[in-house]
């Protein structure tokens, strides 16, 4: 699955990194950005006002605050945001365990990952009226987080986090397993309901964690809904507040999916990608106000567009004239994008850091 050409990938990752942190050299650049992105997690994951919670109420007794809700994933503003907060500090820690943030980020990583938390977030989702609760997107990040402490199987904290965190990610696939074969037709939208990116993540935890079961339904699903789709309207793209590609998050999907011929086949009757060098296909989206938490998304929306072009371009075999152009638009995507992941503004800060880490750690491919 995890297929990359070599000389377009050490491009991205020089020119991403560069990017994202203005430094003299790109030694210096790798030591300081990790920083800054887990700097804006640390600040959120136990923030829990401003809190927006997507709550089913039974009775009196649900009246409760967030940090006893869900007390693993309380902060970030909202669940989900919590849940892939958790993720980047999970893999900035693994990927950089020298590092002051790698410490920090497993004493707060500790308080979340209890095993008495996590079970009540068990019960949480056990609850009456909650059978739709985050799915799929919260659903997608859940086990992309499980997928990452799966990988992380040379420290013994993370192997206790891991097993602590069983229970719910078993909720998690059961609800997934139950309501794939129910789904008849896939969501399209560019927000959370999309079924196109939630189904990429389920399918590369069912990897990661080898359950055949599972990513052998995902596959299926995943051509019965788009192995015929053809001339996909990019061109309507994007909506106001867009942060994922309806166009892009399928194909991306599907490179998983599919051989390199079999995909370059399906992308050419799915999309009309130019060939020449140096063209620019697409625009990256304009944000007029990062202050305005949908507005905000179509900073989201450029780098997951970087991401997913660049996983389109490593889809494609290696001779394939459209990787020139996919790869410079991720490029292209990644430099204005990664400009905006600041903080500045809570609005976008709780939760961009996550999708700038997915980005430059290349955690997709």
């Amino acid at each position: 699955m995890f297929r990359k050409n070599i000389n377009s990938v050490t491009t991205l990752i020089v020119i991403l990194i560069s990017s994202l942190v203005s430094a003299p050299n790109l030694a210096d650049t790798k030591a300081v950005y990790p920083e800054k992105l887990a700097h804006l997690a640390l600040e959120c994951v136990h923030k829990e006002y401003p809190n927006k919670i997507s709550h089913t109420m039974q009775s009196d007794i649900d009246l409760k605050p967030p940090r006893e809700l869900t007390p693993s994933f309380y902060g970030c503003f909202d669940w989900h945001s919590s849940v892939h907060g958790h993720w980047l500090l999970v893999r900035l820690a693994k990927l950089y365990p020298e590092k002051d943030l790698s410490v920090q980020s497993i004493e707060i990583l500790n308080q979340s990952f209890a095993k008495e938390n996590l079970l009540i977030e068990k019960d949480y989702f056990q609850g009456t009226g909650r059978t739709a609760f985050e799915r799929p997107y919260g659903l997608a990040w859940l086990l992309q987080l499980v997928a990452e402490l799966e990988e992380w199987d040379d420290n013994q904290t993370a192997i206790q986090w891991r097993e602590n965190i069983k229970p719910l990610e078993n909720i998690v696939m059961e609800r997934i397993v139950s309501w794939l074969p129910k789904l008849t037709y896939p969501v399209r939208s560019g927000q959370h309901s999309q079924t196109a990116f939630a189904l990429g993540l389920f399918y590369d935890w069912a990897i990661i964690t080898n359950n055949i079961k599972v990513s052998e339904l995902i596959k299926n699903r995943s051509l019965n809904f788009y192995y015929d789709d053809k001339n996909c309207p990019l061109n309507y793209e994007p909506s106001g507040s867009d942060f994922l590609s309806p166009c892009l998050a399928e194909a991306d999907l599907m490179r998983r999916i599919l051989a390199p011929n079999e995909f370059a086949q399906w992308l050419g009757d799915f999309l009309e990608i130019p060939s020449e060098k140096n063209t620019v296909w697409i625009e990256p989206a304009i944000v007029s106000d990062r202050s305005d938490p949908k507005l905000a998304h179509l900073d989201g929306l450029n780098l997951s567009r970087a991401w997913m072009l660049e996983g389109i371009a490593t889809g494609l075999p290696m001779d394939d004239p459209r990787k020139d152009i996919l790869i410079n638009s991720a490029l292209q995507h990644a430099n204005i994008a990664l400009d905006a992941v600041t903080g500045e503004f809570y609005e976008g800060g709780h939760w961009l850091g996550s999708f700038a880490t997915y980005l430059v750690t290349q955690r997709g491919l």
